[in-house]
This record gives C-alpha cells, sequence and structure tokens, in this order.
C-alpha cells in the first residue's frame, strides 16, 4: 500500500519521528514522508509512531492508498526532496 504521513507533534519528538520514518519511508518535506509499506511493515510504523508520540499533545495522520491508480501527485513549485520512484 501506498502511505502518507503527516504529523505536527511537540519539538523535543520531531527529530525522534523523523528518524524513525526514515527507515521505512521517504522524507518529502518537513513533516511529510511517503512510500509503500507491506502490511507488516506498516502495523510497524503504526505501533512505533503510538510509542513516540503523545497522544494528548501530538497529531499524526496516515493517508493509505491502496491503489497507486487512485490518486496522482502533483508538486508546485520547489520540490525539497525529488524522488524517482515516487508516482
Amino acid at each position: 500500500m501506498y502511505v502518507i504521513i503527516v504529523y505536527d507533534v511537540k519539538v523535543e519528538r520531531v527529530n525522534k519521528i523523523k528518524s524513525f520514518l526514515r527507515q521505512y519511508l521517504y522524507w518529502i518535506q518537513n513533516s511529510v514522508f511517503e512510500g509503500d509499506l507491506t502490511k507488516s511493515e506498516f502495523k510497524k510504523v503504526e505501533n512505533g509512531l503510538k510509542d513516540i508520540i503523545e497522544e494528548e499533545e501530538d497529531s499524526v495522520i496516515i493517508y493509505k492508498m491502496i491503489m497507486e491508480e487512485s490518486f496522482t501527485r502533483n508538486v508546485l513549485g520547489v520540490e525539497k526532496a525529488p524522488i524517482n520512484e515516487i508516482l
């Protein structure tokens, strides 16, 4: 499945989140990651994020796309982290 994760967390957890997500996904720009994950990788990412964040203070939104054909990706302006393998 193709996943886009956006987050808004307290400053003291930003680097933890970024380091964790870089193990599984591509960093696109500040607080945004995307890429393909298997079901087991997705579970690891979801559980890992739950372990890092404080649910009363932080926000993480995960968009899951089952079929790549169901969306398009357009970049306006500068693409901060270009990835050739992305749709």
